[in-house]
């Protein structure tokens, strides 16, 4: 467990270890989501970077846009 602290100006850093596990690079963007006092940061990817994801999955059952109500 690594831990960091805010700043005078509400800034974070990401630990060294952390950005290197998951690939941050500087100007990443993230989505800062909190629930129940825990606060989130989600990595906002680019569609070319989730190439892939979906490989395989099986869309029955799933509706197209104009068919929901």
């Amino acid at each position: 467990m690594t831990y960091t602290s805010v700043s005078t100006k509400y800034q974070v850093v990401i630990p060294k270890e952390v950005r290197e596990r998951i690939d941050i690079k500087p100007g990443q963007k993230f989505i800062v989501w909190e629930k129940a006092g825990i606060i989130y940061l989600i990595p906002v990817l680019k569609f070319k970077a989730m190439e892939g994801y979906f490989k395989g999955m099986n869309i029955e059952g799933y509706r197209e846009e104009e068919d929901r109500v």
